[in-house]
């Protein structure tokens, strides 16, 4: 897919961004394709609103078994697919978490006998 750079908004970059993001998840994790992609498929919007709602709520309770402070970001990367002026902030978080996970899994390597 050719982009002209003269005809795109930042919107559309910040999109493309974060779907690069996903796709690099799906690689890491093929277990978890087929959900993502069907989580990221336009057609359950409205599903997808209120599933991350409930997530981002429930991870305010994290301290409480069962509800996790991992629900937040899960919850903010579903919202960010349908709010814009979520997306760099998502997708910026998404590759910095990437990065110190290769790290860390590097030095982990490394260690091993």
């Amino acid at each position: 897919m050719t982009v002209n750079p003269q005809t795109e908004t930042p919107r559309d970059r910040h999109l493309r961004r974060l779907r690069r993001q996903i796709d690099a998840l799906e690689r890491r994790l093929p277990v978890a394709r087929s959900s993502l992609r069907s989580v990221v498929d336009g057609r359950l919007r409205y599903v997808r609103i209120p599933v991350a709602l409930m997530l981002v709520a429930g991870g305010f309770l994290g301290f409480l078994p069962v509800l996790g402070f991992w629900m937040i970001p899960l919850g903010l990367l579903l919202l960010s697919l349908d709010l814009p002026r979520l997306r760099p902030w998502v997708s910026s978080s998404l590759v910095r978490l990437r990065r110190w996970a290769q790290l860390r899994l590097r030095s982990w390597a490394g260690r091993r006998p």
